[in-house]
């Protein structure tokens, strides 16, 4: 049983790894776009194009904290996400990005629509969608609360396995 928990291990490693890897191949498109916009000078719609980097952006940065998540919780911890606190704080990490990454997105096509109202729907439904993952969100945080203070040792154990990440570090 060993070795099959060995084995996931590794597969976690690797997909941090690859995470990690299309987050500076992501990194490098923002780049790319960014210095052509630079060296093109400032046109009508510079704006529209800086946003979409700035999206880009924001999709590496969801890469690279899905590799960090992953790797901390699954490699470094190699802890189960069983208890309340453990599944909130997996949860939040994963969800933080993804809300960020969508309203930049719900931003972005917001720019693009603003000439024809008709394509403002879908901004406005990315925005509501947004709207109720973090509303979702809150309500799962506040019912995990109560659950945490059912398990005070659950949260306590998290609370040492973050010295003992941080320490490695």
């Amino acid at each position: 049983m060993k070795v099959v928990h060995q084995l996931f291990v590794c597969l976690h490693a690797v997909m941090a790894l690859l995470f990690a890897l299309v987050s500076l191949g992501l990194l490098g498109v923002a780049a790319s776009k960014g210095w052509s916009l630079w060296a093109l000078g400032w046109g009508e719609d510079a704006t529209l194009h800086w946003v979409e980097v700035m999206g880009v952006l924001a999709a590496a940065v969801v890469a690279l904290q899905i590799s960090q998540t992953v790797v901390e919780e699954e490699v470094v911890r190699d802890a189960s996400i069983a208890g309340p606190t453990r599944v909130r704080r997996f949860l939040s990490r994963f969800l933080v990005v993804v809300v960020v990454a969508l309203a930049i997105e719900a931003l972005i096509a917001t720019f693009k629509g603003q000439e024809t109202p008709q394509h403002l729907l879908y901004p406005a439904a990315l925005m509501a969608g947004v709207g109720l993952m973090l509303l979702g969100w809150g309500v799962f945080v506040h019912l995990n609360r109560s659950a945490e203070e059912l398990e005070p040792e659950a949260m306590e154990a998290a609370k040492s396995e973050d010295g003992e990440v941080s320490q490695d570090r």
